[in-house]
């Protein structure tokens, strides 16, 4: 077997595996889950569908157009052929049921080779991985998505917890850059979902 196939296929699988994970983790102070509600989790998954398959087709079927939905926030990443497409897309994701606000961080122009793909994969795993590395961070606190080197981080956190999230992100090899798409709770209001 090829070694490039064979290390692009053990870094699908470690994704795969990070991703699954997502739900719980160890953290200092015990079990960490999901911050957000069983129920904002299935809007979230039922949101991503609706606006993907929104998308018209022009949009969806030609270009690499990911949909990321966190606490009813969409985040829009990938390529689209120019300014139009990336304003078309926003405006349908908005109209979406439960929608509250859309990210559209589409970028125009080509859209990304598998190599690129894979490479974004593997750095979103070497991301969570190194958020899993801090003992003071639960990588199922915030959705991590990668799109050509760029790291979106989206949230439920507190202001002192965020700057820790974005700093160790951004020293992870490979990082191009780092926004922060974060939610901002309060010390009780996470005290109140850890005690759910």
């Amino acid at each position: 077997m090829n070694p490039s196939f064979r290390a692009l296929c053990a870094l699908t699988l470690l994704s795969g595996s990070l991703a699954i994970s997502g739900c719980v983790s160890m953290s200092s102070d015990g079990v960490q889950f999901d911050r957000r509600t069983l129920g904002v989790q299935t809007d979230d998954t039922q949101i991503e569908w609706r606006v993907s398959n929104r998308m018209p087709d022009a949009i969806r079927g030609s270009r690499g157009v990911a949909v990321t939905s966190y606490n009813k926030r969409v985040l829009l990443t990938g390529q689209v052929p120019d300014a139009q497409a990336k304003s078309e897309a926003g405006r349908h994701a908005q109209q979406v049921f439960g929608v509250v606000e859309v990210y559209n961080e589409l970028e125009i122009g080509p859209r990304l080779s598998l190599t690129a793909q894979a490479a974004d994969a593997a750095l979103t795993a070497r991301v969570k991985a190194a958020f899993v590395e801090q003992q003071a961070l639960t990588h199922n606190t915030v959705k991590v998505v990668t799109e050509n080197n760029v790291v979106y981080l989206m949230g439920l956190v507190t202001r002192r917890e965020a700057p820790a999230y974005s700093t160790v992100a951004s020293r992870v090899g490979g990082v191009r850059r780092v926004v922060t798409l974060f939610e901002y709770i309060t010390d009780e209001e996470l005290q109140r979902i850890r005690s759910r």
